[in-house]
């Protein structure tokens, strides 16, 4: 009985069960102050998003440029074409170091004592309904992102064309906007196939290194609870039936992958080891019940931008679980033979 008991109450503090009102969650007094500095950033995103989704990019321009080398009004035009585009991505990379501070600024909010991280998310619904928005923008920005080549082909044309001296009398005042230095920053950044994960990642591992007398378990609890938290809103018809939007559910699958992301980047032993306090075996099965089309970059997230999945002490039935959802994905896709959502089991 005594181990039973044991067993249970883990099973309470390791995947806890309430209600996180991501649609209407509003700020307490108390939260008002950090709720306000994230608001002001958070406000920017759907432009953001919108800019990032309406980007075409240069390419014929550019390769008008290169095809012809000595047709002085080709390199003018690809140049001039390339210049507001940079200046675009100057922006998102720009708003990527805001998400950082915003990011910063809830993970001290949700992790301070004495209050555990259950009841942060509990009492301050308001911070925790950012901290979600905050990382349901950056998987919709890196999809986006992953899905326009056109980007890092302007960028790196830029780069070239400077450090060639080929702009001769051509427009100079961008290299007030973007200099060599910003230009390096900006390389970096592009170069990732997820470049805003990356950032909430190492904003995330930067905040538990610069918070020494914090322990790692408040920041890495306050992920798994979220992840939990998620998990048991999609899974449970009392819960999920009270979202007023069907985005909800996206919205709510995509900030559980989002956590489950950045706890296997903060803790040493990862998301997918035994020890993890977030059920992974449960969160793969959720994503595998939603419609393929919904989840397919979501469950490639998880094989591809976490740090532990192919460790040896990921179990193998994760591990199979994992790829196995994936081949599920591309099979429901393809299927023209049943246009109704299909179980696998």
């Amino acid at each position: 009985m005594g181990n039973l008991l044991k067993v249970l109450t883990r099973e309470i503090e390791n995947y806890p069960h309430f209600f996180l009102d991501f649609e209407n969650a509003q700020p307490t007094a108390g939260e008002r102050e950090v709720w306000n500095q994230v608001n002001s950033v958070l406000q920017e995103s759907e432009s953001i998003l919108g800019g990032l989704q309406s980007y075409k990019g240069a390419g014929q321009e550019i390769r008008d440029a290169i095809q012809n080398p000595s047709d002085h009004s080709l390199q003018e035009k690809a140049w001039n074409s390339v210049c507001p585009l940079v200046i675009k991505l100057k922006r998102f990379y720009s708003f990527s170091l805001k998400l950082e501070k915003a990011l910063q600024s809830l993970l001290e909010s949700l992790t301070c004592p004495p209050l555990t991280p259950t009841q942060h998310l509990e009492r301050e619904q308001a911070l925790a309904k950012q901290f979600a928005e905050i990382l349901h923008f950056t998987l919709r920005f890196d999809e986006l992102k992953m899905r326009n080549p056109a980007i890092q082909n302007d960028f790196s044309y830029y780069r070239r064309t400077i450090s060639r001296n080929q702009i001769n009398n051509m427009n100079l005042d961008i290299e007030n906007e973007v200099n060599n230095e910003m230009a390096n920053r900006m390389s970096l950044f592009y170069a990732e196939a997820t470049p805003m994960l990356k950032t909430l990642s190492n904003a995330t591992t930067s905040f538990v290194t610069e918070n020494k007398t914090l322990p790692l378990e408040n920041t890495t609890d306050c992920l798994s609870t979220m992840a939990s938290v998620c998990k048991v809103m999609l899974e449970t018809p009392e819960y999920s039936s009270r979202f007023s939007s069907e985005d909800t559910l996206l919205f709510c699958m995509r900030v559980m992958v989002g956590v489950i992301i950045l706890y296997d980047h903060v803790h040493p032993n990862g998301a997918f080891n035994k020890s993890s306090k977030i059920d992974m075996k449960g969160c793969i099965k959720v994503l595998k019940d939603q419609p393929a089309d919904n989840v397919e970059g979501l469950l490639n997230a998880l094989k591809f931008t976490t740090k532990h999945l192919n460790d040896e002490t990921t179990p193998k039935n994760i591990r199979t679980m994992l790829h196995h959802s994936l081949q599920v994905t591309e099979a429901c896709r393809l299927c023209v033979h049943c246009k109704k959502k299909r179980s696998f089991t």
